[in-house]
């Protein structure tokens, strides 16, 4: 996911749903302003296609990455895969996995807090896309033995976790 310098200056700061446009668009990702203050793009992870939303709240200042990976909760494994998200959870150290209580969404998000003058450089911009599509791939099969194959939260975190160990 490297972005040549003929593409864009790596010093050049912009707006936030302009630098994320940029930077779906050099790397040849489908990409949409859903309105001034919103991009989406669908991105290719290791297991699934996955939907990355930047959202800007001027006011405060904070740009939200959202990256569903369209998996839906179904009632009847809710609980297990709330268990899964809190020991998933306790592992990161940016953003956090969550469940939409209106349809049962699995997504994960990142708050970006940014300056004063509210513009993202191309390297932040850059390591939370790339974060937030590292962390769903590593966590996708862990909600895949909890949804689809009735494993318990802890066995399906320590067989993902293994498994994405083993890959090369």
């Amino acid at each position: 996911m490297d972005i040549g310098q003929d593409r864009m200056d790596e010093n050049d700061d912009a707006a936030p749903v302009e630098m994320l446009g940029a930077l779906f668009e050099a790397n040849g990702w489908s990409f949409e302003y859903v309105s001034d203050d919103e991009v989406c793009a669908e991105i290719p992870g290791s297991w699934t296609t996955y939907q990355l939303r930047g959202v800007w709240r001027s006011e405060d200042r904070v740009l939200q990455l959202l990256c569903l990976p369209e998996v839906r909760v179904p009632s009847a494994k809710r609980r297990h895969a709330h268990e899964l998200l809190a020991l998933i959870n306790e592992q990161l150290w940016l953003g956090h996995f969550d469940i939409w209580s209106q349809g049962g969404v699995l997504l994960y998000r990142h708050g970006l807090m940014l300056g004063d003058d509210g513009m993202l450089s191309l390297s932040v911009a850059q390591a939370a896309v790339e974060s937030a599509i590292s962390e769903c791939d590593r966590f996708y099969p862990a909600f895949q033995f909890v949804l689809w194959g009735d494993k318990t939260p802890r066995a399906a975190l320590d067989a993902a976790l293994v498994d994405a160990a083993g890959e090369a």
